[in-house]
């Protein structure tokens, strides 16, 4: 199946988000503080990546 350019966008979002609450559960289950510090990190990154990507989709659905 091939995606245009929203359908990516929208996969890549999704990808992130994933990644945000993945990051943040680790975060909380490791026992080394290094390890949850570098994983919270992480979490905030992909948020960042989620959020811009957000307003991506946002542009896309107002056109």
């Amino acid at each position: 199946m091939e995606m245009n350019t929203r359908d990516t966008v929208m996969k890549k979002l999704l990808d992130a988000q994933e990644s945000v609450r993945d990051y943040e559960m680790f975060s909380k289950q490791v026992s080394d503080d290094e390890v949850a510090g570098l994983f919270k990190r992480f979490a905030e990154e992909c948020g960042m990546q989620a959020r811009k990507l957000q307003a991506l989709m946002d542009k896309y659905d107002r056109h």
